[in-house]
């Protein structure tokens, strides 16, 4: 297997950077947040479309990369807060749910929403649009069906492995959908006192975090069976240089 030039957009996480990093690639994760996955030599801590316009950057440990060749595939994961179905309640005023949407008011907690909602679709569609030949972005279930493109597959963490049911969304660019690895159970669901329920996992991450940012981590993160497969399906017996 050849070494391929990979970046890893919005992962903090750095666990699809270390799959990549174990089959040989030279991988790096880029996120605005300093990394979580234990390794700051292998991390931009910045802008992403700067990394991908120079070719690499500084890394969070402070040394320099520049690609002698180009980014020739990328993994990204935008942020899901302005995206997700389960936030449209907060567009818009609750009294005001009966009207049409353009008579609705903002919603009084977060009166900027709208503004950060079309932010966050013009910051997905520049990821899927950037100028490198294969591209996967994922987020989950939510508008960008409707103000961009369907995905090209749905895909949950209990297909590779791991009993947690997460729809996982992917937008696939020269990369094959995903091939399920190990399909186990859907894990366990807790029964809110209202009468849903909801994955275990994300129960947990609602209820355990302790501040709002630990909680989107919680949120976010990316299985383990998931991770493996995207980095051995997605770059299995593609032909590229060997120039870094």
């Amino acid at each position: 297997m050849k070494k391929l030039n990979i970046l890893v957009a919005c992962e903090e996480s750095q666990a699809i950077t270390k799959e990549l990093r174990k089959l040989g690639h030279n991988a790096y994760s880029c996120d605005l947040l300093p990394c979580s996955g234990g390794h700051p030599e292998w991390h931009f801590d910045m802008d992403v479309f700067k990394v991908i316009k120079n070719k690499g950057g500084v890394l969070q440990n402070g040394d320099k990369v520049k690609l002698k060749s180009d980014w020739e595939m990328m993994i990204a994961h935008p942020p899901c807060t302005f995206l997700a179905v389960s936030g449209a309640r907060w567009y818009y005023h609750p009294d005001d749910n009966k009207l049409p949407f353009d008579q609705r008011r903002p919603h009084p907690r977060f009166p900027n929403r709208a503004k950060d909602k079309e932010e966050a679709i013009d910051f997905f569609k520049k990821l899927c649009e950037a100028p490198i030949d294969k591209i996967a972005v994922e987020n989950p279930v939510g508008i960008i069906s409707t103000r961009y493109k369907k995905p090209n597959q749905t895909v949950h963490p209990w297909m590779f492995g791991d009993e947690a049911a997460k729809a996982t969304c992917l937008w696939l660019k020269n990369l094959p959908m995903l091939e399920p690895t190990n399909i186990v159970g859907k894990g366990e669901r807790v029964v809110l006192s209202s009468g849903k329920s909801l994955p275990k996992w994300y129960s947990d991450a609602l209820t355990l975090s302790k501040t709002p940012a630990e909680r989107r981590t919680m949120r976010s993160k990316t299985f383990i069976g998931m991770a493996k497969a995207m980095a051995e399906q997605w770059t299995r017996n593609l032909n590229t240089n060997d120039k870094i």
